[in-house]
């Protein structure tokens, strides 16, 4: 239990370290969310992507 009572102590007992936690914690899981959609997007679609076809058109 002691490092469950230093997360506590260190994350999210004062309001302002919480709401810090929660925003930091949001903006982590934001950018990875996006990269990880971003590469399952251009997986999915390789070949068929803009930047893969340009040299036909150019």
């Amino acid at each position: 239990m002691a490092l469950g009572n230093t997360v506590y102590n260190l994350l999210f007992k004062k309001t302002s370290s919480f709401m810090l936690t929660v925003a930091v914690g949001a903006f982590a899981f934001e950018r990875g969310f996006d990269k990880l959609t971003d590469y399952v997007w251009e997986s999915h679609n390789k070949g068929k992507l803009w930047r893969d076809i340009k040299d036909k058109y150019e």
